[in-house]
Parts: structure tokens; C-alpha cells; sequence
């Protein structure tokens, strides 16, 4: 009987040093070790032509900073050689926000290839010639991809089977349900004049369960909203069906 292969997460980027860095500690670094799942990082640089390795050059049309170069990028990603049912993700500003339902999505399969962008940005014309996915994990710009992929891994991770402890504690997290989290408490009961919710220690699991759901509910319409308009629509359909 063949063995199944781990989930593999396969990275490119201009400076492969940087990992796994912090995924290579807790929960995913543990799974790593053992081999739940499988990382390689490769430098795009190993694909440049010249003897300085350069990957990168002037904006088309003027402009500042830099862009990859698409003949660098799309030998990079030929050399990888992935599979073509592992999706091919661009970390990017500009790209589809990363959802819950994505990171599930991506967890249940075989694993991407992520390639990290830097400077300017990517020729879009390697975007295309290599069907290349744009994802963004927020509106904001960072230096480059590589943190931002770290993040995407680390969300799918711990989704795979035997990594976290309890599976319940995933169907339970923020987004879960399109709802943020409840509140949660611990030991001590008091903490400057501050008490644990009663229902909380009551005993009554169905009351617990109720409070925690309006909580969740609460927070959602007044922190994010957009999310709770989804939650909404996802619950009239669900009644119409």
C-alpha cells in the first residue's frame, strides 16, 4: 500500500534563508518534523542568466523602483516543476483577499506553490503566461511576500489532520461560521475586580453554548459587519434551500 504524500508548500523567493523561520516552532514546526507536511524554499535567483544573478529590472513606461522580470520568474517556476493540480498562488497586495474558506480549501489539498513577490511588483505577463492566482492576506504593503506567505501556510497547517489537539477547536475559531469569536476566560475566577461570566461556570453546557453564540453574534455586527452581512445571507439561503 503506496503512502499518501504530505501537504507540501512550495515557495519561491529571493531570499529562501528566511525559512521556515517562525514556522519552523509550535504547532507547525512540530508537524514539519514529523513529516505531516513538507517545505521547500527556492531562490528565485538560481534562474538569473547573468553573472550578477539579476532578476530584475526597470519599470516599462518609467517609474520608480523595480519589477521581476518575467523570463527570470516563469524559469523559476518551470524549475519547480510542481504538479498541476497544486494551485500557483502570488503573494500580492492587489490580489483576492484570503478567506477562512480559501485556507480550508487549500489545506484539503495538495499544497501550493507560493511565489513571493518584491520590488515594484511581478511582469504581468508572467501572471498570465503561468495562470498565476493573487491573494492578499491585507490592504496594506509589506516588502515583500514572504511574510505574508508564511501566513498562508501557517492558517493551513494547522488544518491538517493530527496537528492541532482537539478538532473541534478549529470549527469553533473566528470565521469559523463567518463570526468572530466569543470572549474567552480562564483561571482566575477574579482578576482585578473583573469576574468570569457565571454562565460560564455554571455547569449548563446548552446555556454556555447560547451565550457563547450571542457573543460571537454581538461582535461580529459591531467589528466587522461586512462579515455579519455574509453570515446573513449564508443563513437565508441555507432557510430558502
Amino acid at each position: 500500500m503506496a503512502l499518501l504524500s504530505p501537504w507540501r508548500a512550495t515557495v519561491l523567493t529571493l531570499f529562501p534563508e528566511m525559512f521556515p523561520g517562525p514556522l519552523g516552532v509550535s504547532l507547525a514546526g512540530k508537524a514539519l518534523a514529523t513529516g505531516v507536511w513538507a517545505l521547500e524554499a527556492r531562490d528565485i535567483r538560481a534562474s538569473a542568466t547573468d553573472r550578477h544573478r539579476s532578476v530584475d529590472d526597470t519599470p516599462a513606461g518609467g517609474g520608480p523602483g523595480m519589477v521581476l522580470r518575467a523570463d527570470i520568474l516563469a524559469a523559476a517556476i518551470d524549475a519547480a516543476n510542481v504538479a498541476s493540480n497544486r494551485p500557483r498562488l502570488l503573494m500580492s497586495p492587489r490580489g483576492q483577499p484570503l478567506t477562512q474558506a480559501r485556507v480550508r480549501e487549500l489545506a484539503a489539498g495538495p499544497g501550493p506553490l507560493l511565489i513571493c513577490g518584491r520590488f515594484e511588483g511581478v511582469d504581468q505577463r508572467v501572471i498570465e503566461a503561468r495562470q498565476l492566482e493573487e491573494i492578499s492576506v491585507g490592504d496594506y504593503v509589506l516588502s515583500g511576500g514572504e511574510i505574508a506567505a508564511m501566513a498562508l501556510i501557517d492558517a493551513c497547517v494547522r488544518l491538517l489532520p493530527g496537528v492541532m489537539g482537539k478538532a473541534e477547536s478549529a470549527s469553533e475559531e473566528s470565521f469559523a461560521e463567518s463570526l468572530l469569536e466569543y470572549p474567552q476566560y480562564t483561571r482566575p475566577q477574579s482578576f482585578e475586580e473583573r469576574q468570569i461570566p457565571e454562565i460560564l461556570t455554571s455547569g449548563d453546557h446548552a446555556k454556555v453554548a447560547a451565550w457563547r453564540r450571542a457573543e460571537a453574534e454581538a461582535l461580529t455586527k459591531v467589528r466587522r459587519p461586512d462579515l455579519w452581512a455574509a453570515h446573513e445571507n449564508a443563513a437565508k439561503s441555507a432557510t430558502k434551500e
